[in-house]
């Protein structure tokens, strides 16, 4: 019962026994110095002067004993014969102080109290009892010598009474505390929860949020808004020193906050933005909260949905173009055969017939856009598969063109459809190629897979050494039907891209000097379930 009824090690509990620590050697001080000062025959009403004194200095002792000893006590046991020695001690004080009429039966009451702090329910009300006994049997005793009037016999039941009113009326309060704390602990933990939670969704959120002080100093910034604003960090800075263009989009919305702020662009890395703001409270120099979204985040979702009307629009077009363009074709063969025709006008008849083999290139990329068949990703070992799939490339491979391959260490195991996979690296080897002729002979692409220290993924890198891409072009490389070449769809790249994230991968174009690079990130090789 008592190791149920106590809570040893707690903070609290801990500071109630030095509390009661502090009393008791106060109580012990105060009787040791009336005593020897000659003012304790203020506190007697009987011989036992003696007894007093010896009794004064043993509880002095005893309990300068029991505060180097049990001054981190976690043991129940402990604690209650710590308040039962206080209580037999008080009322042997109590006895020899002559009863009813000294003022130990009140500091046996707060005794009494404060032992009750620290031990609950029966245990407690057990020392209460023994205070009560305590109180009653030494005023039966001390009236064998001094006949004690009707009035004493009241005190002393109402100090045997308020010994268990006060054991009560604590223990009442420490089960009130009890549940506070518990309260209050529950309501911290889920503050720590929310605020673990709140940091998980603005890490994770794709809109950059950053809040901002009175002097325009960043007071949050999480791991988005330092991406799109190419920072390691903003806490604590001027955001004018990292972003002056931000400053001039918020100075006239702080002015008048209905104007729409114009959008900004990221000198480093090309990205446009478009801010908005919010006050987060209504004083004349307002905290500003930003919202920073990407223009192309915005208008992906519109993109979307316009490209998949294009799509089944240009697969009915497709499918109607398709039959006069290879009668076209056809003809222009024919005619190119003829042994009529001069120079000229068999020039004329090769520039139809090149013409209508890019047209019907340009029908066969809508048509395998429109009709694309489902993705079955399968468990597959980039290893050994891409050393197939370059060993089978050299075969098809011209005299001018060399394909190298380099593998790092690690695991290489990912969910992929290979004959999509496939697909994307022939349009991507295809487009190395042509790109690395315009400088090169022979063109050179160098693939090469490794492991990426940071996610752990696997990753494909296809190189070429030709003049890279311009900047201006970069943000437009995987829009349909955008190209730089006369003779491409503008589609392979685009649909290339398409695959890689129907198979929960991706793809992207980095710079680089001396040449382009376009990498894919693949997935984990696990199953989801």
């Amino acid at each position: 019962m008592i190791a149920e009824t106590s809570r040893p090690g707690s903070t609290r509990a801990q500071r109630l026994l030095r509390l009661y620590h502090l009393y008791r050697l106060s109580i012990g001080i105060t009787l040791v110095l009336l005593i020897s000062s000659n003012m304790d025959n203020q506190l007697l009403t009987s011989a036992n002067d003696i007894l007093l004194r010896n009794g004064s200095w043993l509880y002095l002792v005893l309990n300068i004993l029991l505060v180097v000893f049990l001054e981190d006590t976690r043991r129940p046991t402990q604690l209650f014969t710590l308040a039962l020695i206080d209580v037999l001690l008080l009322c042997g004080l109590f006895y020899a102080a002559g009863g009813v009429a000294s003022a130990i039966g009140n500091l046996l009451i707060v005794s009494v109290a404060i032992g009750n702090t620290l031990l609950r329910r029966s245990i407690g009300l057990l020392i209460a009892a023994i205070g009560a006994i305590g109180i009653v049997g030494s005023s039966f005793l001390l009236s064998f010598n001094h006949p004690a009037s009707p009035n004493d016999y009241l005190q002393v039941g109402t100090l045997g009474a308020l010994c268990f009113a006060a054991a009560l009326l604590v223990q009442g309060l420490m089960r009130r505390l009890e549940v506070s704390e518990t309260l209050a602990e529950q309501r911290a933990s889920e503050v720590v929860g929310l605020e673990a939670l709140n940091a998980l969704i603005l890490q994770r959120m794709r809109t950059g949020i950053l809040v901002l002080d009175d002097q325009r100093r960043g007071q949050l910034a999480p791991h988005s808004a330092l991406t799109l604003l190419g920072r390691d960090r903003l806490e604590g800075q001027l955001i004018d020193d990292h972003s002056p263009t931000l400053v001039e989009r918020l100075e006239p919305w702080l002015n008048n906050p209905t104007l729409r702020p114009q959008s900004l662009k990221v000198a480093h890395s090309g990205l446009e933005l478009q801010p908005s703001f919010i006050a987060l409270d209504q004083r004349p120099h307002h905290q500003p909260l930003v919202f920073l979204e990407a223009l192309a985040q915005i208008a992906q979702p519109a993109q979307q949905l316009k490209l998949a009307a294009l799509g089944r629009l240009t697969a009915g077009i497709a499918h109607e173009i398709r039959n006069p363009l290879g009668a076209i074709s056809h003809a222009a063969q024919l005619l190119q055969e003829s042994e009529e025709l001069n120079g000229a006008d068999r020039r004329l008849t090769q520039i139809v017939q090149d013409h209508s083999q890019r047209m019907n290139r340009v029908i066969e990329n809508v048509l395998q856009l429109s009709r694309r068949e489902q993705t079955v990703p399968q468990r597959l070992d980039l290893k050994p598969w891409l050393e197939q799939f370059v060993a089978e490339t050299r075969e098809r491979a011209t005299e001018g063109q060399q394909v190298h391959l380099r593998i790092g260490s690690g695991d290489f195991k990912t969910l992929m459809d290979p004959n999509q996979l496939t697909q994307i690296l022939d349009n991507l080897v295809r487009n190395a190629w042509r790109h690395s002729a315009l400088s090169h002979d022979p063109a050179q692409v160098r693939l090469e897979l490794f492991v990426d220290p940071d996610s752990q993924l696997p990753v494909l890198e296809i190189l070429d050494n030709g003049p890279g891409v311009a900047l201006d072009h970069q943000a437009h490389l995987f829009e349909p039907f955008f190209t730089t070449s006369t003779q491409g769809t503008g589609l392979g790249l685009y649909l290339s891209r398409e695959l890689c994230e129907s198979n929960q991968a991706r793809l992207d174009f980095k710079p680089r000097q001396g040449g382009g690079c376009f990498r894919i990130t693949f997935a984990h090789g696990r199953k989801q379930s």
